[in-house]
């Protein structure tokens, strides 16, 4: 599956919603209260540190629960390992306020909402931006922490960046497309979401090349591809966050013989960063 096409479209986020396609059987659409996460433990200690509840206090509006995949909701197997056990799936969405500032503080919220729930989660975040709704996904793997089986391990956490809904590109709107139950395996609730997981890195991709595009399904080295790919978007951000701090440092030096140094440096990154896009 793959998109280039530069036209966009204007839509709401019911409008997304109803592009997953979730039965309505899963439909649950209550409130959760913050006073859940701010009053969650581990069992000795609250999972949210001073940062955390700061967060949650200032920049969320209202968390609803959408949607509950269960066996008994959609037709769906548990799964279950050594390592892993996704007995189902919760589709949340956390509404941040408007007066949010750091739009990047979302990626915290998302962090102890995935603490305190021990279920794989898909959490939609929505926020107002120069009078439009933006939305961003996040996904993050979990496992069974091997030395407390009560626990869970945080593995990889995969957020989109913010998708203007106002003008969604022909590669987001794929993307949403993408998103489909019906899209999807229902092998059991594991692959079920590392399909998801794979058309997050997907559209993480389109962000740096324009293209929407997924492998092909039942490919040998399918997951293998899917964590290279990652591995290759994440060594981007690297050095696009390296090429940023020596851009910075350039603007405040004087020294010629310095200046050559720095622009040399920030060549050889650009050419770096133009042959991982390449390969993405």
């Amino acid at each position: 599956m793959t998109s280039n096409a530069t036209s966009t479209r204007s839509i709401s986020f019911d409008n997304f919603l109803e592009y997953l396609g979730v039965p309505s059987s899963c439909e649950l659409n209550k409130p959760i209260f913050k006073k859940m996460f701010s009053e969650a433990t581990n069992g000795k200690k609250s999972i949210l540190d001073a940062a955390d509840k700061k967060a949650l206090k200032d920049n969320v509006e209202k968390i609803r629960w959408l949607y509950t995949l269960k066996p008994n909701t959609i037709n769906i197997a548990p799964y279950k390992d050594s390592e892993r056990e996704y007995p189902e799936i919760a589709i949340l969405h956390v509404e941040l306020s408007n007066s949010v500032s750091n739009k990047n503080i979302y990626q915290r919220i998302a962090h102890f909402i995935n603490r305190a729930i021990p279920y794989p989660l898909v959490i939609l975040f929505t926020c107002e931006k120069d009078g439009s709704q933006s939305l961003s996904l996040v996904l993050a793997d979990k496992r069974i922490n091997q030395a407390d089986k009560e626990k869970w391990v945080i593995e990889d956490s995969i957020h989109s960046y913010w998708i203007n809904l106002a003008s969604v590109s022909a590669a987001e709107m794929s993307f949403f497309e993408s998103l489909k139950i019906n899209n999807l395996p229902f092998t059991n609730f594991f692959a079920f979401y590392q399909a998801l997981i794979e058309r997050l890195i997907a559209i993480k991709c389109a962000e740096h090349n324009g293209d929407f595009s997924l492998m092909k399904t039942g490919q040998p080295n399918e997951k293998a591809s899917s964590t290279a790919r990652l591995d290759r978007l994440r060594e981007l951000e690297r050095l696009e966050a390296r090429r940023l701090e020596i851009s910075n440092k350039l603007k405040k030096i004087k020294q010629m013989g310095k200046q050559v140094e720095l622009n040399t440096q920030i060549k050889k990154i650009n050419d770096e960063i133009a042959k991982i896009k390449g390969s993405l």
